[in-house]
């Protein structure tokens, strides 16, 4: 039986200011622990009308404050953006908050435009580039053990220590992710519901055929994140799915808005071209009443062969979207935890 999580990107909708999106990913989160789900990651993105997330690092502390259970993390912090020292201390005290529930996702992506990026960190432009070096030393001041010999920071240590650390994921929409993750050893995610899974058979393969056993992860372990969400019919499922429809067709022309809602949607005329792309959009999309989303699920993870598949679901009703979540925890039968 697969493992299910959650992926949340603080999704800003309409009609409503998106720091409620904040407070939404709380108590969203503690409705997923109560229904059993392994594991809740929080997304980074900046300068977007879009989502609200943009310091999953505060969230997380936030979440593990308000939780007891459920593993917390990040997919994922844009490292590029940081230095990887300041990245250690800040989920070690996290590891401190919630000892043994804190996931590290890291991505190389910016999750903002090149310019934001620049604001970010004026180093932007070659900054990715030092993805790899950032990652072998953050994983040494995680793990408490010195930098590799020669390093100018060799002696320096994150605090604080403690016999617990965060687990460390590297996360990807391509196959340089899972170099990354092969090579370090470290779990791998793919956002399947970024590129609707292109290049995933590929990227999964090339994790497990070049992956190098550690200490900590003597085996490969992969994990596959998609957007679904479901209903208790086809006809609620499919009204609901027209706000991620509209939201898709402006991010294809490059508009990155507020989430419109279903009524919203009904008001507009597609053109010819845009019901067409609308179509295969649904083809490939991932929802349904549960027991279609169920079995779409379980086919994707054995065509990508891995146990864990975590769920993002932007929908603009949030009491929509916790049914959502409620309806495949009790489809799946995971074992409900109530606070």
């Amino acid at each position: 039986m697969i493992r299910l999580s959650v992926l949340d990107q603080s999704t800003v909708v309409t009609g409503r200011s998106p720091d409620t999106s904040i407070r939404e990913s709380i108590r969203l989160a503690q409705h997923c622990e109560a229904l059993g789900y392994d594991r809740y990651w929080c997304a980074e993105h900046h300068n977007s009308d879009s989502q609200a997330g943009t310091a999953p690092e505060i969230l997380i502390a936030a979440i593990a404050a308000s939780t007891k259970r459920i593993r917390v993390g990040s997919a994922g912090v844009m490292l590029p953006h940081y230095a990887a020292l300041k990245v250690a201390e800040q989920f070690r005290v996290l590891d401190a908050i919630a000892p043994g529930r804190i996931d590290l996702g890291l991505g190389r992506a910016p999750g903002s435009d090149g310019r934001t990026a620049y604001a970010l960190n004026p180093q932007a432009q070659t900054a990715a580039d030092h993805f790899p070096a950032q990652v072998r030393d953050l994983r040494d001041w995680i793990g408490g053990v010195p930098l590799v010999e020669g390093h100018p920071f060799r002696d320096i240590r994150a605090q604080p220590a403690g016999p617990t650390m965060p687990d460390l994921w590297i996360l990807g929409s391509s196959d340089y992710g899972a170099q990354v993750a092969a090579y370090f050893g470290m779990p791998f995610c793919f956002a399947h519901f970024i590129g609707d899974g292109q290049g995933a058979a590929q990227a999964f393969a090339m994790f497990r055929e070049n992956y190098r056993p550690s200490e900590r992860y003597p085996a490969p372990y992969a994990a596959v994140c998609v957007w679904g969400m479901a209903a208790e019919t086809e006809a609620e499922a499919a009204r609901l799915f027209t706000s991620r429809e509209m939201w898709r067709l402006r991010r294809d022309r490059g508009e990155f808005s507020a989430l419109p809602s279903p009524e919203e949607v009904a008001a507009y005329t597609y053109s010819a071209g845009e019901l067409a792309r609308v179509e295969r959009l649904r083809a490939r999309a991932f929802y349904g009443t549960p027991d279609v989303v169920r079995t779409k699920l379980e086919a994707l993870a054995a065509e990508c062969g891995v146990e864990e598949v975590a769920i993002l679901t932007t929908l603009h009703d949030p009491e929509a979207r916790r049914r959502s979540y409620s309806l495949l925890a009790a489809e799946f039968g995971l074992e409900r935890n109530d606070r």
